[in-house]
C-alpha cells in the first residue's frame, strides 16, 4: 500500500488506484453491451410509439442492452468511490472534481438503465403510460453523458499541471469532454456517435494506466519534487 507519509515516499501500490482502474474497464465493457443491445433493438424511432412497438419486437436485446447501462452506471459510481480513496485524492495532489463528477455521471446512467429495463418489461404498452418512464430514461442518459464530459474536462487542467506522459492526453481529454456537451443539440446526433466512441476509448486508456500504476508513478515524482523544493 502506499506510504503518503512522508509526501517524498509515496510508491505506486495503491490497490484502490487499482481497483479504480479495473472498474474503469468493467464500465467501458458495459456500455458496449449497453450500445449493442440498444442497437440491435432498433428502438430509437421518431415516435414514442414506434420506439415501444420496436422495443417490444426485441425485448431481449433492449433489456440486454438497459441492464448494460444499468451495469455501466454501478461501475462507474463505484470506480469514482475508489478513486477518492486513492493517496493521489487524499494528498489532494489529484482534482477530487474528476471522481465527484464521475460518480454523479454514473448514478445517472444507472438510473436511465433501470428506464430501459423497465420500458423492456412493459413494452408495447401505453404510450401514455411509459412516456415518464421514456422521458427519465432520456434526461438521465443524456445528464450521465454530459456531466462524464464534465468530468473529462476537470481531468484534463489536472493532466496538463501534473505534466509528464499525462499533459499529450490533456488536450484530448478536453476536446473530447467539450465535444460530449453537444449531447445536448439533437441536430448532433451523428457527432455524439463519434464521442461516445472516444469516451469509451478514453475509460480504456485510463483504466488501463491505472491499472499498471503509470499514473501513479507520474503523481510520485510529482509527490517528490514538491517534497525536495
Amino acid at each position: 500500500m502506499y506510504e503518503s507519509s512522508p509526501v517524498g515516499q509515496a510508491r505506486p501500490r495503491d490497490p484502490a488506484a487499482r481497483a479504480a482502474g479495473w472498474l474503469l474497464l468493467a464500465t467501458a465493457a458495459a456500455t458496449v453491451v449497453a450500445v449493442i443491445g440498444r442497437v440491435s433493438a432498433q428502438a430509437d424511432l421518431a415516435t414514442l410509439a414506434e420506439s415501444l412497438a420496436a422495443i417490444g419486437a426485441h425485448r431481449g436485446r433492449y433489456g440486454i442492452g438497459g441492464a448494460g447501462r444499468l451495469l455501466s452506471g454501478l461501475t462507474l459510481l463505484v470506480g469514482a468511490w475508489f478513486l477518492l480513496r486513492t493517496w493521489i485524492m487524499r494528498l489532494r495532489l489529484g482534482s477530487r472534481m474528476v471522481p465527484l463528477l464521475l460518480g454523479v455521471s454514473g448514478v445517472a446512467t444507472a438510473i436511465s438503465g433501470a428506464g430501459a429495463v423497465i420500458l423492456a418489461i412493459l413494452a408495447p404498452g401505453s404510450p401514455d403510460a411509459l412516456a415518464p418512464v421514456a422521458d427519465v430514461r432520456w434526461i438521465s442518459g443524456k445528464v450521465g453523458f454530459g456531466l462524464g464530459g464534465l468530468a473529462l474536462i476537470a481531468a484534463a487542467l489536472r493532466q496538463w499541471r501534473v505534466g509528464g506522459f499525462l499533459r499529450p492526453v490533456a488536450p484530448v481529454s478536453a476536446l473530447v469532454g467539450a465535444a460530449m456537451q453537444l449531447i445536448w443539440v439533437d441536430a448532433a446526433i451523428m457527432a455524439h456517435r463519434v464521442t461516445g466512441v472516444a469516451f469509451l476509448v478514453w475509460l480504456v486508456a485510463i483504466g488501463f494506466l491505472l491499472v499498471t500504476g503509470r499514473v501513479e508513478q507520474r503523481f510520485a515524482e510529482l509527490a517528490r519534487g514538491v517534497s525536495a523544493a
